[in-house]
């Protein structure tokens, strides 16, 4: 698994420098519209232009199934999730519909469920095992396997032509394999971490952080060794979000975060290889309670909230039409040379 510590690509410093200085120049008050400003600026970076746009957009839902649901930690039973494969590939969940709305390269990507599902349009039906382990009382991972999810997310990356990437997510139990992982990268309890997830009552989130406090001290979770802890604790789809997310960076893709899940995908992934920082965007923040302060721990700073916590990378896609604003403002508002305005005297 060396390519995983390979370097990541390195931001165009001078085009964000050229960028910078382009919205400056703009008919508006310095800094009046805000964090679109930076948008533009981020984008103009990664792109290598000072001109940047935002029109090939990868969308990829990795899914599988947790051993850990087994544990009774979800609201839903476990063949929701590939109940929820197949109305992904039909195009009625909400990550179907909000993709074909931004006219993004869409598809699902199985990592592996509990009963194999049937191919169908639109999936990369990989299902190298039945699901991940109970972490609970094991390892999520073999060694084998975590290589197999890693180079699943690189393959997908690999394959695309895209000027940003969106991982979604599905799997029924997959915020307490996130819960855990973020506890183990930022040395917490599962109290400061775990949350309803699908909307547990009270008694079922009490099991689910005795669960995970459990399941940190049997693995000796610690968060200088990020491998260790996402072959212990995560998931199949997670694990390949993080190889996706790996990839991205090494190419130069900047990578929308979506939420709690993803996020921790990206809190392990930048922990493995610092090098992908500079890639994420956070989307939004979710109303999966320890997901504001792992971003805090993170440094990233949601575009929106908007109370969202479904996953699939439907928070992402929502946060898509602000970036293409970002950049048409950026690309198309005159200068005040061109529009002939004093700049002196603009109003407040």
């Amino acid at each position: 698994m060396n390519w995983i510590e390979a370097p990541c690509a390195a931001p165009s410093a001078r085009h964000r420098d050229a960028a910078l200085a382009h919205q400056g120049q703009l008919t508006k008050p310095p800094g009046s519209l805000g964090r679109l400003e930076q948008v533009a600026v981020d984008f103009a970076g990664w792109q290598s232009t000072a001109q940047p746009v935002l029109e090939r957009i990868a969308v990829r839902v990795f899914a599988a199934d947790h051993g850990i649901s087994r544990q009774g930690v979800s609201a839903f039973p476990a063949e929701v999730t590939a109940q929820m494969i197949a109305n992904f590939c039909r195009g009625g969940a909400a990550i179907s519909v909000l993709s074909r709305d931004m006219g993004a390269d869409f598809a699902v990507v199985n990592l592996g469920t509990f009963e194999p599902v049937s191919d169908a349009p639109g999936l990369h039906n990989l299902q190298l095992a039945p699901g991940s382990g109970d972490f609970s009382s094991g390892p999520a991972l073999n060694e084998a396997l975590l290589e197999a999810c890693l180079e699943a997310g690189r393959s997908q990356v690999d394959a695309l032509d895209c000027e940003l990437f969106i991982a979604g997510d599905m799997g029924i139990g997959n915020t307490t394999s996130a819960a855990a992982l973020c506890a183990a990268q930022l040395a917490w309890d599962a109290q400061a971490v775990t949350g309803r997830g699908t909307g547990i009552d009270t008694a079922t989130l009490q099991h689910k952080r005795q669960l995970i406090d459990t399941a940190l001290a049997r693995h000796r979770a610690r968060p200088d060794n990020p491998l260790r802890n996402l072959r212990c604790l995560g998931g199949l789809e997670i694990a390949a979000i993080c190889g996706a997310y790996l990839r991205c960076a090494q190419r130069g893709i900047p990578i929308l975060v979506d939420g709690f899940i993803a996020t921790a995908a990206a809190l392990v992934a930048a922990a493995i290889n610092p090098g992908l920082r500079p890639w994420l965007l956070a989307a939004h923040c979710s109303d999966e309670n320890a997901h504001a302060r792992v971003l805090a721990a993170m440094h990233l700073r949601p575009l929106l909230d908007l109370g969202m916590r479904l996953g699939e990378g439907s928070g992402a896609a929502v946060a898509v039409p602000l970036l293409r604003s970002a950049l048409a403002l950026h690309r198309d508002m005159a200068t005040f040379v061109q529009a002939e305005v004093n700049a002196g005297a603009t109003p407040e």
